[in-house]
C-alpha cells in the first residue's frame, strides 16, 4: 500500500529589513533622473544594510524572530535552508546561521537547534529561495517526517552608481516555517511548473569582480553584479512563460480560468514594472493557448495595440533560443515585441487590474530589490494585509512566481488553509519597516562603498552584527572569516 504524502506548507513568516533608506525622490534629486517614471516604474524607495550587516546577520534576525514569533520548539527543526547570492564563505552555508541563532537561543535560556539538522544552502540567484522551500517539503514529506524546517532568504541588491540598476537596490531577510499540516498556506507542487535554461551574461557574479578591491571596516565587498538590462528582462519573460506553460500542462482546467479565478498573485520583483509585465505576459500566454472565448479576448487587446492576432499568438507560443542574441552579439533584440507592445495596451485595462494584486504592494514599494527574499516578503507583506483589512479572500487560491537569472523560474500554486488568519496576525511585516533612518546623498555614498554613514543607528536589541574579522593573529588561521554578535537588551 503507497506511503501517503502529508500536505505541507508554509506555517508563518518573520522578517528583517535594515532601517537605512534611500527615498527615491530624494535619489532623483540627487541624479537628476525623473521621478515621476521612477515611481511609476520602480517603487518609492530602498533599504541598505549597515557597514556591520551582511546576509548573515539579517538571516539570523529574521530566524530568532520566526522562532519568538511563532513559540517554535528548537529541537523539532531538523531542517534549516538558507537561499541566498550574497553569501561571503564559499564553503559553509546555513550552518553558519545555525551558529548564530544558537547563541541567541542561550542568551535567552532557551534549547539550541536540534544537533540533527540539516544546513543547506541554495544559490540560484533570486530564486535560491525557493528552491530552498520545494526542498524542504520533500524533506519533510520523506526522511523528515515528524520534524519541522525553516527556510530562510537574505540578499543585499547593490548595484554601481549611474547604472540603470542603482534605483533598484535593497537588502532584508525572510524567514519561513515549513511543515505539514500548515496553518498558512499550502503548497501544491504536484501542480507547480518549472523551467530553466542556460543565458550567459544575462546577470552573473563572477569572483573577478572582487580582484583588487579595498575592503572595508568589515571586510565587505562591492558585491555589484554583471547585467545587461534589456537582454535580462527579455530573459525573465522568457523564463517565466516557460515556467507557467509547464504549469498549464499540469490544470484540469483551462490556464485562463484558473488566472481569473486566483485570490491573489505573488511575483519576483526585482521592481513593480517588472513583475507587472510577468504577470501580463503570463495572461497572454493562457489566453493565447485557450479555447475560442480566450483567442476573442486575445484578440480585443490586439487590436487596442495594433497587433495582429495570429502573429501575436505564434509569438508567445513559438519557444525562442534567447542565448541565440548573445553567441549572434544580437542583445538589443526584443524576442516578443508584438506580446511586448500588446502588454503596454494591456496595463490599462480592468481586466489587468483585477490580476494584479495590490495587497503588501506599498510596502514592496518601500523596500526595494531583496532578491532571494523579494518573493517570499511580498507573500508576508501581502498577507498581512489582508488579515488586518479583513479582505474577500474567496476560495483562498494564490500563485507565486519565482525567478532566478541565469535562467530558472517556478510557478507555484498555493492555497490559504481554514484558519490562516492566526497565523497571519503573527507576521509583523509592517513592524519590521517602522522607524527608518533616511539617508542624506552623503551618507547614501558613504554606505554605498562601504563605509559608515554619518547618521549613526543605534544597534537594536534583538539583531545580530558583525563584531570583527579574522585577521590571523591568533593561535589558529581564521583569516577573512567573521565573527558575530547578538545585541541583547
Amino acid at each position: 500500500m503507497p506511503q501517503l504524502v502529508p500536505q505541507i506548507g508554509i506555517s508563518g513568516f518573520a522578517s528583517y529589513i535594515p532601517r537605512y533608506r534611500v527615498n527615491l525622490s530624494d535619489w532623483c534629486r540627487w541624479t537628476g533622473d525623473n521621478w515621476d517614471k521612477v515611481r511609476a516604474v520602480v517603487g518609492s524607495s530602498f533599504r541598505m544594510r549597515g557597514p556591520n550587516e551582511n546576509a548573515y546577520t539579517m538571516a539570523a534576525t529574521a530566524v530568532v524572530r520566526l522562532i519568538a514569533q511563532y513559540d517554535i520548539d528548537p529541537q523539532r527543526i531538523g531542517y534549516l535552508a538558507l537561499g541566498t547570492e550574497s553569501s561571503t564563505d564559499n564553503s559553509a552555508g546555513a550552518v553558519i546561521i545555525k551558529g548564530m541563532v544558537n547563541k541567541a537561543l542561550t542568551a535567552k535560556g532557551k534549547a539550541k537547534l536540534n544537533r540533527a539538522c540539516e544546513v543547506p544552502e541554495f544559490k540560484h540567484a533570486c530564486l535560491g529561495g525557493v528552491y530552498a522551500m520545494k526542498a524542504a517539503a520533500r524533506f519533510l514529506a520523506l526522511d523528515g517526517q515528524g520534524k519541522i524546517a525553516i527556510v530562510v532568504c537574505s540578499d543585499v541588491a547593490e548595484y554601481e552608481r549611474a547604472t540603470s540598476g542603482e534605483p533598484t537596490q535593497g537588502a532584508g531577510a525572510v524567514a519561513m516555517l515549513i511543515e505539514a499540516d500548515p496553518k498558512l498556506l499550502a503548497l501544491q507542487l504536484e501542480s507547480s511548473g518549472s523551467a530553466s535554461d542556460y543565458r550567459g551574461p544575462d546577470f552573473r557574479k563572477p569572483f573577478h569582480r572582487f580582484m583588487h578591491q579595498e575592503p572595508s571596516e568589515f571586510g565587505q565587498p562591492r558585491d555589484f553584479p554583471v547585467f545587461n538590462g534589456k537582454y535580462s528582462t527579455t530573459c525573465y519573460v522568457d523564463e517565466v512563460l516557460a515556467a507557467m506553460r509547464d504549469m498549464f500542462a499540469r490544470l484540469d482546467h483551462l490556464p485562463s480560468r484558473f488566472l481569473r479565478e486566483l485570490t491573489a498573485t505573488f511575483l519576483h520583483r526585482p521592481y513593480q514594472r517588472m513583475a507587472e509585465t510577468g504577470l501580463i505576459m503570463s495572461y497572454l500566454l493562457a489566453l493565447a493557448i485557450g479555447d475560442a472565448d480566450d483567442h476573442a479576448e486575445l484578440t480585443v487587446y490586439a487590436a487596442e495595440a495594433d497587433v495582429n492576432t495570429a502573429e501575436l499568438v505564434l509569438e508567445l507560443t513559438n519557444e525562442p533560443e534567447v542565448f541565440a542574441l548573445v553567441e549572434d552579439g544580437e542583445l538589443s533584440n526584443e524576442l516578443y515585441p508584438l506580446a511586448t507592445q500588446t502588454a503596454r495596451s494591456f496595463r490599462s485595462s480592468s481586466q489587468f487590474h483585477a490580476l494584479m494584486t495590490a495587497w503588501g504592494e506599498s510596502e514592496m514599494q518601500d523596500v526595494g530589490n531583496l532578491y532571494t527574499a523579494s518573493l517570499p516578503a511580498w507573500m508576508a507583506a501581502g498577507i498581512e494585509e489582508a488579515w488586518q483589512q479583513n479582505l474577500d479572500v474567496g476560495a483562498g487560491r494564490i500563485l507565486t512566481i519565482g525567478y532566478g537569472s541565469g535562467d530558472a523560474a517556478e510557478a507555484i500554486p498555493m492555497t490559504l488553509v481554514a484558519g490562516w488568519e492566526r497565523a497571519a496576525s503573527k507576521i509583523a511585516f509592517q513592524s519590521v519597516l517602522a522607524d527608518p533612518i533616511d539617508l542624506s546623498e552623503a551618507d547614501y555614498r558613504s554606505l554605498h562603498q562601504g563605509d559608515a554613514p554619518a547618521i549613526d543607528a543605534a544597534d537594536q536589541p534583538g539583531v545580530f552584527y558583525i563584531d570583527r574579522i579574522g585577521q590571523r593573529d591568533g593561535q589558529f588561521d581564521d583569516f577573512g572569516v567573521e565573527y558575530y554578535r547578538y545585541q541583547t537588551g
